[in-house]
């Protein structure tokens, strides 16, 4: 027997079952070129001005390429398939040290990005050029912000594709959220402000984004929030109505015909940046009684908040602001804006991806996954469909599901998989080694017992 593999000599066993291997020469100078640019990032951080922005502009090409780079060279020799490599034994990816000191920084980031921006100031002036040319304006925080979080994706989302490259539906996957982030969530909106147009965001709409329903005078008039120099123009109009038309019509046909994965897996930006930054911390996400508990009544507890609040802004609206004055949007950001968008979504959402897992967002308080949990749980002909007889139990399935879902469970039994949670990425039939899980959509009526009343079965989860 090969000492690789003998009995008796736990270090090597474990290489085997994680493929565990020494960097190989390129690897470690993609690695040592990322080091130092981001270094020199850090360095411009603390004192401003001492990199040209040609040279700050370089730093971060040179971060984005040398990262493509070192997954595609480590993953490329390696056999097509998901492994577990060692994820429970890293403390990068099972909240050890690393883990920790990992998520201390990212939160760190989002702190001063939210309240902090000056701070920043040494880095996004390195970003001039691209900034410029964009959107016509000068770099500040938030476009440092979508910068690296487009760069993210894109990076990630390679070594997210070489990982996945045996299985056709985690490609076309990754490369639609790559797309839509880069296109309509990062460069579609610098672009309209070059055109001295509102920086609308095509992928976003309500409630993930409530104020495109609100009145519009809010929106577009003087002082409102999303444009306030574009008051009264059509294309202002044209946007709204875009935003008003997804939630109330696409979004309920979309979800009906695919379930909440067209947007939550294949579009969301959110959703985009847990898939690929996020992937290494999937297995984290709490699979307890007690978390799915909690997850139904935090996230729609968010969701009965923007309701109400969208449909008080209207009534206030429609008699003469008489309820809440004329600053009743202001009211509405000084809360939902603080503690949502930037304490919940921002902070916790990204900033824990190392401690509690990659969907802590997307599971607990997004209002957008709320609602299209509901038509998907209710009335969609989305299900994952388990064939019981060949599953083995070996909880890979569980263990990847990023949402908390005891996927095991369901094989186990035979039945479907309609959870309003589940985003549909597909990891859990992707790390399948039998086939047990397959991604389906069919007649509504045969999802689980009881779907030919779903309104009465509404009624029946809400009292429970």
């Amino acid at each position: 027997m090969s000492a690789l593999v003998r009995i008796g000599n736990p270090s090597s066993v474990n290489r085997v079952g994680s493929e565990a291997r020494p960097h190989t020469a390129l690897e470690k100078l993609l690695l040592g070129v990322i080091g130092l640019a981001t270094a020199a990032v850090v360095f411009a951080l603390f004192k401003p001005g001492a990199l040209s922005a040609t040279v700050g502009s370089a730093l971060f090409a040179a971060i984005g390429v040398a990262g493509g780079l070192f997954y595609f060279v480590a993953y490329k020799d390696t056999t097509p398939g998901i492994k577990n490599h060692g994820v429970y034994h890293s403390g990068l990816s099972n909240r050890g040290t690393w883990g920790w000191i990992l998520g201390v920084a990212i939160t760190g980031f989002y702190v001063a990005l939210y309240w902090h921006g000056e701070s920043l100031a040494g880095a996004y002036a390195l970003l001039d050029p691209l900034a410029t040319a964009l959107s016509g304006k000068p770099a500040d925080q938030w476009f440092l912000y979508g910068f690296l979080y487009t760069g993210s994706v894109i990076v990630l989302g390679l070594r997210m594709a070489m990982k996945y490259r045996h299985n056709r539906y985690q490609l076309i996957r990754t490369a639609s959220v790559t797309f839509f982030q880069l296109a309509l969530a990062f460069v579609l909106p610098q672009l309209l402000k070059k055109m001295n147009q509102p920086d609308f965001y095509f992928t976003y709409f309500w409630p993930l984004k409530p104020d495109y329903l609100l009145p519009f005078d809010y929106v577009m008039g003087e002082g409102g929030i999303v444009a306030k120099e574009w008051s009264g123009h059509a294309v202002g109009r044209a946007m709204l109505l875009w935003g008003a038309g997804m939630s109330l019509v696409g979004t309920p046909v979309l979800t009906y015909l695919f379930g909440k994965r067209w947007y939550c897996s294949w579009v969301c930006g959110c959703g985009g940046l847990a898939e690929t930054l996020g992937d290494p911390w999937r297995q984290l996400s709490d699979k307890s009684e007690r978390a799915w508990r909690f997850e139904r009544w935090s996230i729609h507890a968010v969701l009965v908040f923007i309701v109400g609040f969208t449909v008080l802004l209207w009534v206030n609206d429609l008699t003469d602001r008489s309820i809440l004055g004329d600053d009743g949007s202001g009211i509405f950001w000084k809360t939902y804006g603080f503690f949502i968008v930037m304490a919940f979504s921002g902070v916790i959402g990204v900033g824990f991806y190392p401690l509690l897992g990659s969907r802590v967002w997307c599971r607990f308080g997004c209002p957008q996954a709320a609602i299209l949990g509901l038509f998907q749980r209710f009335f969609s002909r989305f299900r994952i469909t388990t064939n019981g007889g060949q599953c083995i139990s070996c909880g890979n399935c569980s263990t990847y599901c990023e949402m908390g879902i005891d996927v095991r469970a369901y094989a186990q039994r035979g039945d479907n998989i309609v959870r309003a949670s589940c985003v549909g990425c597909g990891v859990c039939a992707a790390v399948c080694p039998r086939g047990v899980l397959r991604l389906e959509n069919g007649p509504r009526t045969d999802r689980f017992e009881g779907a030919d009343a779903p309104l009465a079965d509404l009624l029946t989860a809400i009292r429970k």
